[in-house]
């Protein structure tokens, strides 16, 4: 399921990375220090 523009604005900062799936091995990666990376798993 992709994400939302919503969802990814509302992602928030924890202790722990958070991965959060878009499909077809693009994610968003929210780091603890409020960083937001969209890796690609190929």
């Amino acid at each position: 399921m992709p994400l939302t523009d919503l969802q990814v604005r509302k992602a928030k900062m924890t202790d722990k990375s958070q991965k959060l799936s878009d499909g077809g091995g693009l994610y968003l990666l929210v780091q603890p220090n409020g960083a937001r990376y969209w890796p690609l798993e190929i």
